[in-house]
């Protein structure tokens, strides 16, 4: 049997109905995502607009060819001070877990914030999700966080894992 191919690439517009699907299982069946109701397609292209136009990576992985994860890196948070550190997102297709495709996601978003000259990278993790935890530990990640009961959503209370690692010299030197 031949071995599964994994390419990951920029994302494109085309893309959108994949990610939209992708992401629409996580809202509606998992607790990776705190959304409660999925988004459309329209509103996925203009949170993939805001991620490029922040200058930050939105990439998709395909596997054989098709979308089957994707990842991005976004702001930490609106104030200046934040402006070295970026916060990632990475969403697998249930049926693709396993196969690496979110090691590879991580990797390349890694890279490249990295050389964009960020300095930290923080995964905010809804529901405590172990595979997520795990991808993350595997990357370098530290846990730095544990917020209880701060989602509900499938009639429970749910953690959020917060997750840092740094990138580059991180804080060893200044920012230029």
């Amino acid at each position: 049997m031949p071995e599964d191919i994994i390419v990951i690439r920029d994302s494109r517009p085309e893309d959108v109905p994949d990610i939209q699907r992708i992401y629409a299982h996580h809202v509606e069946h998992g607790t990776a995502s705190f959304e409660e109701t999925a988004p459309d397609t329209a509103t996925i292209k203009k949170r993939r607009q805001c991620v490029l136009d922040m200058g930050t990576p939105y990439i998709v992985a395909e596997l054989n060819g098709v979308v089957h994860g994707y990842a991005y890196a976004s702001r930490f948070r609106p104030r200046s001070a934040y402006r070295h550190t970026v916060e990632d997102s990475i969403y697998v297709e249930p049926e693709a877990t396993g196969k690496g495709i979110g090691t590879k996601l991580l990797s390349e978003l890694l890279e490249r914030c990295t050389d964009l000259g960020y300095r930290q990278m923080v995964a905010v993790i809804g529901g405590a999700h172990s595979a997520s935890i795990n991808l993350h530990t595997r990357q370098g990640f530290e846990q730095v966080g544990h917020l209880q009961s701060t989602g509900f959503k499938f009639g429970k209370w749910l953690d959020t894992v917060i997750m840092q690692r740094a990138l580059g010299p991180g804080d060893d030197t200044l920012p230029e």
